[in-house]
């Protein structure tokens, strides 16, 4: 059993004490309106992307950085790592990036932009694309695994990476894990109504844990499904 479905499983419990609480202020909504789950970011990600807040995130291969040197513009670039880490810039070529946290990157940037070209260097930097960063696809798509986010990802595209749901699959059985605020949260999902356009597709971020359910299972992931109003009740769990 993968890392990604032992955790998945192991919160379940939780989701069904949550739903007695919960539900017990929630109107169902009207199925001409369905209710749209608002999906913030995780607690290291802005809704456009940007990384934020964490300091301890490592750089990958094929990670995309956008990096910007304050009054050089001619020595602003947006570079990908490739496979050995390495990253090439004007004046200093190749770079190991791989594995450095971003303000370790900027203060060898500027190390080296000083030794030799600038007086005083300030270095920005900017991950556009945190390709490093892997979504967990689980139960009914065809191909489960754990996928490589390349840029803004939603949950179509990240459901079209696992070749798509598999033919027993229940298409309004979907359920996102995210950790935000500090919480383990959830929201379900009908992926037929995302499809047809009358549900948003919501942004999918690195370690976000996607489940799809088989049409008529009995698990206890389908009792929460059964209890959330249509397109997605988010609770924290």
């Amino acid at each position: 059993m993968s890392a990604g479905r032992t955790r998945w499983r192991s919160w379940l419990p939780t989701v069904a004490t949550s739903l007695v609480l919960v539900l017990a202020g929630c109107a169902s909504p009207s199925p001409s309106r369905p209710a749209q789950a608002v999906l913030p970011p995780p607690d290291s990600t802005t809704s456009s992307g940007a990384y934020e807040g964490e300091t301890d995130y490592r750089i990958g291969a094929q990670d995309l950085l956008e990096i910007s040197v304050f009054g050089v513009s001619d020595l602003d670039r947006t570079v990908r790592v490739n496979s050995n880490g390495q990253i090439s810039l004007p004046l200093l070529g190749s770079v190991a990036a791989g594995g450095k946290t971003i303000p370790e990157l900027e203060r060898e940037l500027a190390k080296r932009y000083a030794a030799g070209y600038l007086q005083n260097p300030q270095v920005s930097i900017f991950v556009k694309e945190f390709t490093s960063q892997r979504v967990t696809l689980e139960g009914a798509v065809n191909k489960p695994g754990i996928y490589p986010l390349t840029g803004r990802t939603t949950l179509l595209q990240a459901i079209a990476m696992a070749q798509g749901l598999h033919d027993l699959a229940d298409p309004q059985g979907i359920v996102v894990f995210r950790q935000i605020d500090g919480q383990r949260k959830a929201a379900a999902f009908d992926i037929a109504a995302v499809r047809r356009g009358a549900a948003p597709d919501p942004s999918i971020y690195g370690d976000d844990i996607i489940v799809v359910e088989r049409s008529g299972s009995r698990s206890a992931l389908r009792e929460f499904l059964r209890s959330v109003p249509a397109f997605a009740l988010f609770l924290a769990i």
